[in-house]
């Protein structure tokens, strides 16, 4: 057993081991079963040991694992043109992680008006409760100063403003803006979805200031609101979008979508990673593609998720002095609670079912989108039981 201690305290990590999965379940040392809900927080899109990934990636570990970005990747070039023809994008940067991903937004944005020769126009427009990753520049752009502080001075080019507020946004544009920023639904945040109005709004504005859109998809993206990418239901498209977590099934994936006017100042030599786009993610994320790409699959996302969403409302009837809200699109869904939200998701452990939590005194609920309607049956009928403890606690 690992030494806990040699770990960095920085999780208050759960007392659960687990060792392996099969499909929407987890199962821990002991043999225990849990419905997982929780799905690495929106990544194992595919659930565990999704038969057609394990194989595209057993058949990669035998030939090829990293040869670097110094050379033409065969892998990458197919990813990048399946997203390409079913996206806004024209170039595709690949890279480890989310927060990776909105590095290179965020540079992406900035390179594109200093290879116009507006090198002061580097500011990007963000909006409270958001996040977009844990490195010191993602942190700055996000809406939470618990995640900033400690760390030294915050990295400077960010307006942060009311999320929903066009009014605020307006007032923030500058002749240094370059940008504006934004999830179309918060995940970390309360799983918070933008109003497609506002995003329309967002589009005219930078059409009109000459502004570049961002689109933060890392958690909502990859089918897991029953469209690929969460943008498209709003008939919004952004200059630049941020991908990772569900493309990769479970392997450590990103990538910085762009159109070919946005990515123009991304030149040989102005961005790089080591270990991104390699040969092992590149097979994973094709993987995920050839399963969520295939007929019928986002239908039967859309038909899971109204099982879902049906099974929440009632359970939000049924529980007036525990549940307040029902949030979300697809199985990208939240319980925002009037008690504790970790006591409903302690008593969710009990009852053997994982979610996330979130702000906003949110439950996340993100299962794989190979949940079949039978599971989840199961887990909405685990949660009614977790809420009845729930309940009688509190009186």
């Amino acid at each position: 057993m690992a030494d806990a201690s040699s770990l960095y305290n920085s999780y208050n990590r759960i007392p659960l081991r687990f060792e392996r999965g099969e499909g929407v379940w987890l199962i821990t040392e002991d043999g225990e079963r849990y419905l997982d809900f929780a799905s690495g927080i929106a990544v194992n899109a595919l659930g565990h040991a999704h038969p057609h990934l394990v194989e595209e990636l057993k058949k990669q570990t035998e030939k090829l694992w990293h040869t670097s970005n110094l050379y033409q990747s065969p892998g990458q070039e197919r990813l990048a043109k399946r997203l390409t023809d079913v996206t806004f994008a024209d170039r595709v940067f690949f890279t480890n992680s989310g927060a990776e991903a909105l590095e290179c937004a965020i540079k992406t944005a900035r390179r594109y008006f200093f290879s116009k020769g507006e090198p002061d126009r580097f500011e990007i427009i963000t909006f409270d409760n958001a996040f977009h990753g844990r490195t010191t520049t993602t942190v700055a752009a996000g809406g939470t100063d618990k995640y900033i502080e400690g760390f030294g001075p915050k990295a400077p080019g960010f307006t942060r403003v009311l999320f929903g507020d066009l009014d605020a946004v307006k007032a923030a544009v500058s002749e240094k803006t370059a940008g504006i920023l934004i999830e179309p639904i918060q995940g970390e945040g309360g799983i918070r979805a933008a109003d497609h109005a506002f995003l329309r709004a967002l589009r005219t504005l930078c059409d009109e200031k000459g502004m570049l859109l961002i689109f933060d998809d890392v958690q909502g993206g990859v089918g897991r609101t029953g469209k690929l990418f969460s943008y498209e239901a709003s008939g919004v498209a952004p200059d630049i979008m941020a991908v990772a977590k569900g493309i990769g099934g479970g392997f450590p994936v990103g990538a910085c979508l762009a159109t070919e006017e946005a990515s123009s100042g991304m030149v040989a030599g102005t961005h790089g990673s080591t270990y991104g786009g390699n040969p092992l993610a590149m097979a994973a994320g094709n993987a995920v593609l050839d399963v969520v790409l295939a007929d019928g699959f986002l239908e039967h996302v859309r038909d899971v998720a109204l099982v879902f969403r049906q099974g929440l409302e009632s359970l939000k009837d049924r529980f007036p002095k525990v549940i307040e809200e029902i949030r979300g699109e697809g199985l990208f869904l939240g319980i925002k609670t009037k008690t504790p939200n970790a006591d409903l998701l302690a008593a969710m452990r009990e009852e053997k079912v994982l979610g996330v939590l979130a702000a906003d005194n949110v439950i996340r609920i993100l299962p794989p989108l190979t949940t079949t309607a039978e599971e989840a049956r199961d887990g909405i009928n685990r949660i009614e039981h977790a809420l009845e403890r729930v309940q009688q606690a509190a009186g």
